[in-house]
């Protein structure tokens, strides 16, 4: 019963986690109504800009140059071993809280079928048609394309597909919309076959996603249509809502049916909208911006696609905002601001970013698209961005790279803060509460860098376990405020909540400061009245100060600060970090606190692969119990 509990809480993670950020902009429903929107769609697939799988010319230049690479992809999966997903393999995210023993056979078959269907459409001479109706007929006799951690939002709440209910999640989306790309551009070659295949193709995502979706009767959390003004509305949501309108786009050619479907899509899309500030900032990090407000962009670009774009978005400010987001969470070298779940590398899609930013009019993203493009051809079940990658590949690598952002970047709404200067300092904070999603404790907390190297740091977030979405979450450590460049106060860490959150933020770009009382992110027994975390960016350094209120003083204060590279205890008051040449010192006051380093092992492959085998953590304790007291510290460019 423990497991089944744990993993309700996963349930409640994902569809009832609390925010304030609703606002009724309803900006779709704004653009057109039902009826407007029926006069402006295009039919019968007209709208589709990709050639017809007999257009060999056609695909010849959309491929252009990566022809043969996706050939010879092709060609590795022309002796494929569909693989079974076993009963066990699902319950295994029951029993030991792992994801991957479900996902990874699941993801092979997932990737071998992308691999074949581009390899078809660049060849165009049936030599890969075969082996992806195997791929495909294999997958139509799978129970669920849900994902195992995602099966416990069930009506019967467990990890094993239960038959009498179909669910959309992430995976079972993208693998609708891929498998809808397929019956569109290859039915015709899977009849000369057998008629059979292509039409329990089709049924298989019309039961799975487009008549679930359809079915008021049905309700996903994610679609968000009984959110109230303090419900979290996440990534799932365009993530979602994009698969659904491309199975509509694709299959669905009743004029009446498809109007309504797609009417259906803004309106739950408009939750998201509604849920996100103006502002723009991504609450879930640069990882996840790709999920948010990327698979927006893929949604509305869609939309306007089968529009004409009659109905877009592409000219308000906020969408824009939304864009530049990725470009100004951009430290540089590959090193992002980092909150909540996100790493503090990547996120970072070059033909994604160039799209939107042709879109919404940005120089700013198109030109640091340019600057993150490697040419990597893209390889997994998003059909339809690598198809866009396609088409941008050319354009993007004619585009002239360049990463130009403000000195100062405020989003008042989200409350987070970014400031550099002319000697390479790098400085984020954020305000924010303790029930965002992918939350961590971390109301208030901040990074820096140097010559874009990060000295203070946010670790990020492990590999994903039953544990992380669950009752459990907080025992990780990556989760918990004291491995945050953040104080212990009274000996206790912030608590998560809605309720728990920084107030009074203010930020002043003349003075170079930022500042928030976050005693509101501490629970009662911290007793605390007040605590001012204020940040100050002058020259060469930056100057952090903490002035609190105590109702009492019950145990020595400790303050973290979480590093990497060479750290050391250079002198009384000066400990000395390296990392990849940039020096700086974190300097205190030692006649008020005492240091230690401590050594953090990581062993986590998704951290290790951004921190290598350890970090440290910082901590100053002070010396002297006081209820009230202003302590300071710098961070000074050596």
């Amino acid at each position: 019963m423990k497991v089944l509990h744990t993993i309700l809480f996963a349930l409640l993670c994902f569809c009832s986690v609390e925010a304030s950020a609703y606002s009724d902009k309803n900006l779709l429903q704004q653009a057109a109504d039902l009826q407007r929107l029926k006069a402006a769609l295009v039919p019968q697939q007209k709208w589709v800009n990709y050639p017809l799988y007999t257009d060999r010319a056609g695909w010849d230049k959309l491929f252009a140059d990566t022809k043969q690479e996706y050939i010879k992809r092709g060609e590795q999966q022309l002796n494929y071993e569909w693989k079974v997903v076993k009963a066990m393999d699902y319950v295994e995210f029951e029993r030991s809280g792992s994801r991957q023993v479900m996902e990874k056979p699941f993801g092979d078959n997932n990737t071998a079928m992308v691999d074949l269907l581009m390899a078809e459409l660049a060849e165009g001479k049936g030599r890969f048609v075969p082996q992806l109706i195997n791929g495909v007929f294999h997958t139509c006799e799978m129970t669920s394309w849900a994902l195992s951690a995602h099966l416990v939002t069930q009506k019967i709440h467990r990890s094993l597909p239960d038959h009498r209910e179909q669910l959309i999640d992430l995976t079972s989306g993208d693998l609708s919309s891929l498998l809808a790309w397929t019956y569109y551009l290859l039915h015709s070659e899977f009849d000369k076959v057998n008629p059979s295949i292509a039409v329990r193709l089709r049924y298989e995502v019309e039961k799975r996603t487009l008549e679930p979706y359809m079915n008021e009767a049905n309700y996903y959390w994610w679609q968000a249509f009984r959110a109230t003004p303090t419900t979290m509305v996440n990534n799932w949501n365009p993530w979602c809502n994009s698969n659904v309108l491309q199975c509509l786009m694709l299959l669905e050619n009743d004029p009446e049916k498809l109007a309504a479907g797609v009417y259906r899509t803004m309106q739950s899309v408009d939750r998201f909208l509604n849920y996100v500030h103006a502002d723009g900032a991504c609450e879930e990090g640069p990882s996840y911006w790709g999920h948010a407000g990327g698979k927006l962009f893929d949604y509305l670009d869609l939309l306007s696609s089968l529009t004409a774009g009659k109905v877009s978005l592409f000219t308000h400010p906020m969408i824009k905002n939304i864009g530049e987001y990725i470009s100004r969470s951009y430290v540089g070298d590959g090193w992002v601001v980092n909150f909540a779940d996100a790493s503090a590398k990547g996120g970072g899609d070059a033909p994604l970013i160039y799209r939107f930013g042709k879109a919404v009019g940005s120089e700013e993203m198109m030109q640091f698209a340019a600057l993150l493009n490697d040419n990597k051809l893209p390889r997994n079940r998003d059909f339809y961005r690598t198809l866009q990658t396609l088409t941008v590949r050319q354009a993007l690598a004619e585009t002239t790279p360049k990463h130009t952002t403000p000195l100062h970047t405020w989003y008042p709404e989200t409350a987070f803060c970014y400031m550099k200067n002319k000697s390479g300092l790098f400085f984020a904070a954020k305000g924010g509460y303790n029930d965002e999603s992918h939350n961590h404790n971390d109301a208030g907390s901040f990074s820096v860098w140097i010559n874009n190297r990060p000295i203070l740091i946010d670790a990020g977030v492990g590999t994903y376990t039953r544990q992380t979405f669950s009752s459990e979450r907080y025992s990780i450590w990556t989760m918990q405020s004291d491995y945050h460049n953040l104080p212990m106060i009274n000996g206790i860490a912030q608590k998560h909540g809605r309720k728990y959150k920084a107030t009074q933020v203010k930020y002043d770009p003349k003075k170079n400061a930022f500042a928030a009382n976050i005693a509101t992110a501490y629970p009662e027994n911290a007793k605390v009245k007040s605590w001012v975390r204020a940040y100050t960016l002058k020259g060469n350094s930056l100057q952090i100060s903490d002035k609190f209120q105590l109702d009492e003083a019950l145990e020595a204060n400790t303050i973290h600060f979480m590093t990497w590279g060479k750290v050391a205890l250079a002198a009384p008051g000066k400990i000395s970090i390296e990392v990849n040449g940039q020096k700086a010192l974190l300097a205190y006051n030692p006649s008020v606190f005492d240091a230690t380093i401590e050594p953090v092992s990581l062993t986590d492959p998704r951290l290790t692969r951004v921190w290598g085998e350890q970090i440290y953590r910082v901590a100053l304790k002070a010396k002297a119990l006081t209820k009230t007291g202003d302590y300071s510290y710098s961070i000074i460019q050596q």
